[in-house]
């Protein structure tokens, strides 16, 4: 089984990438490989992002790795939170509770709540590398919906207990993890990332 790097630490996302791509690869974390650093994040696009992340690991280390962004984009608010939606409250960390809360707030009593998900995934395959710059490939998935007026559910995480896909009338929170892994803005990227790296394999 061929190992790749999956550029987080993030348990939930190890959890639902490796759900998604079944016993095709192995998924390692970057404790796994060692990797202990803050790896910066100073795009101002989620593919910038994703790229900066899976460069790093490539340069610093020469495995296969991906790397993934995503972001929330609210309508009413501009797009916002996009690519700060991690750090929307501010402060350090990633503080979901305080993030959905701000969102909440500054979308008030607007009817229009509608949103999307947005994940890109940059990969690099240490097998196909030839010369520099690195060639990195993106994998794009999305999926739309709106923002509730509360919180709804206690599973998944991030902005999940306020986000209701479209065709759904539960939040993604609600939905439980089998039905998210197969209609999220993650789940669709990573499909896109499985049928791209099932294809160079045969």
């Amino acid at each position: 089984m061929k190992k790749i790097v999956f550029a987080t630490n993030n348990q939930h996302k190890l959890d639902e990438i490796r759900s998604i791509l079944g016993d095709m690869f192995e998924i390692v974390s970057l404790r796994d490989i060692g990797c202990h650093e803050d790896i910066p994040e100073t795009g101002t696009t989620l593919e910038a992002n994703a790229r900066q992340k899976a460069e790093y690991i490539f340069e610093k280390y020469g495995l296969s790795c991906f790397a993934d962004d995503t972001g929330l984009e609210v309508d009413a608010l501009g797009g916002a939170p996009g690519v700060y939606s991690a750090r929307y409250a501010g402060g350090e960390g990633h503080d979901s509770e305080a993030n959905m809360q701000k969102l909440l707030c500054e979308l008030g009593e607007n009817n229009n709540r509608k949103a999307r998900f947005r994940t890109v995934i940059a990969l690099i395959l240490s097998e196909v590398m030839s010369e520099e710059p690195c060639e990195v490939l993106f994998f794009e998935g999305i999926v739309n919906g709106n923002i509730a007026r509360e919180k709804h559910g206690t599973e998944g995480f991030g902005y999940d207990p306020i986000f209701v896909p479209d065709g759904y009338d539960k939040s993604f929170a609600e939905l439980g993890m089998d039905i998210k892994n197969n209609i999220s803005h993650r789940a669709r990227a990573v499909k896109k990332l499985a049928e791209y790296l099932r294809e160079i394999d045969n």
